[in-house]
């Protein structure tokens, strides 16, 4: 009996205080961790304000800038075409997102209703897409038929819904109590009213969440606007990068090898790095805001589809 006493006291194994060389084992694993991913963008950001003679000492790249400039920042947004493209990847992710959430919630709250007659049809037909994806080339035909083609809109509506963001939303208006619902219609509400006085201040969590991947997928999104946009004045950062960066391209559309003194090489590499770091600074920023709602948001949205 006291050996069965004993077992049943006894705690599971992943129930245990760890031991010291496992606390250890953990602290040295973060650190590592934390420094491979620290340590390439505290690189980019020493090489974009580091001066010329330093990134050619350094063989290109500079970890602490010995005298800091931000003569690779003046360059960039002095009005030119880098500033153009920022302006026109804030304004396509703020459009985009608001659209898309938009969208989203009505087509979530109205699937996730049991009284709807067409819930099950429609649900079939979203989920279709989200197992069939159409391609690249049907998806340009659509936007072509359509008269997108050089237009911001072609990179806004053909991705205006993400069937799992969708899904996601569904499933947590789904956990919401009938209960409320009811109490709701009994006092006159109209579907309209309870979806914005029942189920949006109690969603603030999952809207957080879809709302912040709709954002990081329309500043991060450059081959749609390769694809779709003609005149390349319009194209939004992540573009105007991955011409500068990959192509080695400078801002006044030379590329790298054209460059006959290693002095304008290490300039361009300085304001490719800057534009790194502003292509990037935005999602870095908006991320610690919405990060405490990621757990509750996604996973309880997931449970219930």
């Amino acid at each position: 009996m006291a050996t069965l006493d004993g077992f049943r006291e006894a705690r599971a194994a992943w129930q245990e205080e760890p031991k010291a060389i496992t606390k250890i084992g953990k602290a040295v694993a973060l650190v590592v961790f934390s420094l491979l991913i620290l340590i390439p963008f505290l690189e980019v950001l020493a090489t974009s304000v580091a001066s010329g003679d330093q990134i050619t000492k350094n063989g290109g790249w500079v970890l602490w800038p010995e005298h800091p400039t931000f003569g690779a920042y003046s360059q960039i947004l002095n009005g030119g075409v880098v500033t153009r493209s920022i302006l026109v990847s804030i304004g396509i992710t703020v459009v985009g997102t608001a659209i898309s959430l938009f969208g989203t919630i009505t087509l979530a709250y109205a699937l996730g209703r049991p009284h709807f007659k067409l819930r099950r049809p429609l649900t079939l037909a979203v989920l279709f897409t989200f197992l069939f994806p159409t391609g690249m080339l049907p998806g340009y035909l659509v936007v072509k038929q359509l008269g997108l083609l050089n237009s911001y809109w072609s990179l806004i509506l053909p991705v205006a819904i993400n069937v799992f963001n969708l899904v996601v939303v569904r499933g947590f208006f789904q956990n919401i109590p009938e209960e409320l619902y009811e109490q709701a219609r009994i006092d006159g509400a109209s579907e309209w009213q309870q979806m914005v006085r029942i189920v949006l201040p109690l969603s603030r969590a999952v809207i957080a969440v879809v709302g912040l991947f709709y954002a990081v997928s329309y500043w991060n999104s450059f081959f749609s606007a390769i694809l779709y946009l003609n005149d390349s004045t319009k194209w939004p950062v992540q573009a105007v990068l991955q011409l500068y960066v990959t192509q080695g391209a400078d801002l006044s559309g030379s590329t790298a090898s054209t460059f006959s003194d290693s002095g304008s090489a290490q300039a361009l590499q300085s304001t490719q790095m800057a534009v790194v770091v502003l292509a990037t600074l935005p999602v870095l920023l908006a991320y610690p805001f919405v990060q405490r709602h990621f757990t509750k948001g996604v996973l309880t949205g997931a449970v219930k589809s």
